[in-house]
């Protein structure tokens, strides 16, 4: 609970430092970066589910914020993250992710591309709620030359159905008298578990390269 007190805290600092109009550019560029340009490998807890809960939480608590103007551009910052990431798969093929990072990287890579074998459409749909294959899914189904147009379609449900219904989730459970608390704890153990992923894959990657 400690965590996603700080994170709400430190949320409501940038919007009260900043004003609505930035709040609202830095949400939705760190969301689009977390796939886009893979910025989500390395800090996940800033890019992903947190990130959306605790701006939702922000929202409810103050007036300065249009809950659906955040909420509908962190859905579409989420689903131009992955048409990005797809387009380099596509364009770049498997030796682009190759070259993004240590043998760490490489074997999410490989365990993402069995990912997307096992799920297919359903795979893109199902990442947006998994760090690992968040950031990798899009890019192994340009690889993988998956059909544009799946793609899309895919690509849009999983962007309403985290980017949009995250956001919404963290303000209604704050708006909702009594469940506060609750939402909290539900922040909390999001943001515990993307730093210990975060933590985990920095840790590897600087091992392996030393």
């Amino acid at each position: 609970m400690n965590n996603a007190s700080a994170l709400d805290g430190q949320l409501s600092d940038v919007l009260s430092n900043t004003g609505a109009l930035v709040f609202y550019l830095i949400v939705w560029a760190l969301v689009f970066a977390g796939t886009a340009v893979f910025l989500g490998v390395f800090i996940p807890f800033i890019t992903g589910d947190s990130l959306l809960f605790g701006s939702g939480l922000v929202a409810a608590s103050t007036t300065n914020l249009d809950i659906v103007v955040l909420a509908v551009g962190t859905g579409l910052a989420a689903f131009l993250g992955d048409q990005v990431g797809f387009l380099l798969g596509r364009h770049y093929g498997r030796s682009y992710l190759d070259r993004r990072g240590g043998p760490r990287t490489r074997a999410a890579v490989v365990r993402t591309e069995g990912f997307y074998r096992s799920f297919g459409w359903w795979s893109v749909v199902i990442a947006r709620f998994i760090p690992w294959a968040r950031v990798f899914v899009p890019v192994i189904a340009g690889v993988g030359r998956m059909n544009y147009y799946k793609f899309l379609s895919s690509n849009l449900v999983g962007a309403v159905a985290w980017g949009v219904g995250l956001t919404l989730t963290g303000y209604f459970a704050a708006a909702i008298p009594g469940v506060k608390s609750a939402a909290y704890v539900i922040a909390g153990v999001f943001i515990a578990a993307s730093i210990v992923f975060g933590l985990r894959t920095w840790l590897a990657e600087r091992a392996e390269r030393a």
